[in-house]
């Protein structure tokens, strides 16, 4: 099985290299709107390092809201910031928030957070094709069950590095029941940190933990390359998947650093976000194996050939390599953040 899945991980190199080797270009627009006052509100913006300045979204408060401000730049932190206020005849709720890109859209989705006056705090969720956000009156529970299971499905089949870690993981553990045991060891670890850091129990910054995610995966690719069946790796791949585990976790805590959580729905927010990022972990493991499957089958019935793991062998280190440099150039670019942010 190990061997198994190296032309089906080739693909996925080859389909990770056309992203221009960004690993985390699917991050969102992020919102904030925050009422400074009665009926007064703060429209902050954060704009992804993916949608070019030229193309910067315009975000306003329509329907009996008006700016008191221009758009301007808000200065500080990752990301180009833009702010506005507004000043609404009459409460909002129920209202629209429009997201307006002045080019094209270019099919990035919308993180929005409200906060209100009253203490009560929103975070909703705008796909890409949606140009207005309703602000709601009331956050229910199935609103944010809903909103947060999808934005952590979004998530894991949008980050690259953590796409690319399981694959290496699948490589490593090869028989179906080691790989249950070690995607179970890497869910546990990375539920812990993502619940720990999401609460604020845990503080890390960011940009070592992304550049430390890149490092997990060269860890990886070295391991498959020695192939060294004695090694603590291949012996217990539940201690590695755990131990980076902890670390993926982490990263995951990210995004919920940058939307936030509902004051008044924290636990399902967050066990929903980690429900969604498990359910987009095991449909992509589910899909390489497939695939995998797929190309067996055809070559057995096209080719006349079975794809079996001596046939796939002599892949095994051109695709660990090509996973190694990857991920020692995400490193390297994330490391050269430390002193830009």
């Amino acid at each position: 099985m190990r061997h198994a899945l190296l032309l089906t991980l080739g693909l996925a190199i080859g389909a990770t290299l056309t992203q221009s080797a960004r690993a985390h270009e699917s991050r969102p627009l992020y919102i904030e709107v925050t009422e400074t006052a009665p009926l007064s509100f703060l429209v902050r913006w954060k704009i992804p390092p993916s949608v070019k300045v030229s193309n910067a979204p315009e975000v306003s408060m329509i329907e009996g809201c008006a700016a008191t401000t221009p758009n301007a730049p808000a200065g500080g932190g990752r990301g180009n910031l833009r702010h506005r206020t507004f000043r609404c005849d009459a409460d909002p709720a129920g209202t629209a928030l429009r997201i307006h890109y002045p080019l094209f859209n270019p099919s990035v989705s919308a993180l929005v957070r409200i906060s209100r006056l009253s203490g009560e705090t929103y975070s909703l969720l705008a796909s890409p094709d949606e140009s207005e956000v309703i602000i709601p009156a009331l956050q229910s529970f199935g609103s944010v069950a809903r909103d947060y299971l999808m934005l952590g499905v979004r998530h894991i089949l949008g980050g690259y590095d953590h796409l690319l870690f399981l694959v290496c993981l699948l490589l490593i553990a090869g028989t179906g029941r080691r790989i249950l045991i070690t995607i179970t060891g890497f869910t546990i670890a990375h539920s812990i940190t993502l619940a720990l850091s999401a609460l604020g129990v845990v503080r890390v910054p960011i940009a070592p933990v992304e550049a430390a995610i890149a490092l997990s995966i060269v860890f990886l690719a070295i391991e498959i390359v020695r192939g060294d069946p004695n090694s603590l790796t291949y012996r217990y791949p539940v201690a590695v998947s755990s131990s980076f585990g902890l670390l993926h976790g982490l990263g995951f805590a990210a995004v919920l650093g940058e939307t936030g959580l509902p004051q008044t729905e924290i636990p399902a927010a967050l066990l929903f976000f980690n429900v969604g990022v498990e359910i987009g972990q095991i449909l992509f493991v589910a899909a390489v194996i497939a695939v995998y499957q797929l190309i067996r089958f055809v070559g057995r019935t096209s080719l006349g050939r079975d794809l079996s793991i001596s046939a796939l062998r002599p892949l095994q280190t051109p695709a660990a390599y090509a996973v190694g440099m990857l991920a020692s150039f995400w490193m390297v670019q994330r490391v050269a953040t430390f002193w830009t942010t």
